[in-house]
C-alpha cells in the first residue's frame, strides 16, 4: 500500500514538474518577445527624433529664405 501511495505521489510530483516546465518556457518565450517589442519601439523613437529633426532643419531653412525673399523684394520694391 505504501508503494502504491509513494508511486502515486511520485506520478503527481513528474506532472507538477512537467507542468512547471512548460510555463517556465512559455515565460521564457515571452519575455524574448516583450524584449523584441521593445526593441522595436525604441528603433520607432529613434526614427521618429530623426523625422523631427529632419523637419526643423528643413524649417530653419524655409524662414531663411522667406527672409531672403523678402529683403529681395523690399530691395526691388515689390509689395503684396
Amino acid at each position: 500500500m505504501s508503494e502504491t501511495v509513494e508511486n502515486l505521489m511520485l506520478e503527481h510530483l513528474k506532472r507538477f514538474q512537467a507542468t512547471l516546465e512548460r510555463i517556465e518556457n512559455k515565460i521564457s518565450e515571452l519575455t524574448t518577445r516583450q524584449n523584441e517589442t521593445h526593441s522595436a519601439v525604441i528603433g520607432l523613437r529613434r526614427d521618429q527624433a530623426q523625422d523631427a529633426e529632419v523637419s526643423a532643419h528643413l524649417q530653419v531653412q524655409l524662414d531663411a529664405v522667406r527672409e531672403r525673399l523678402d529683403r529681395i523684394e523690399r530691395r526691388i520694391e515689390i509689395t503684396n
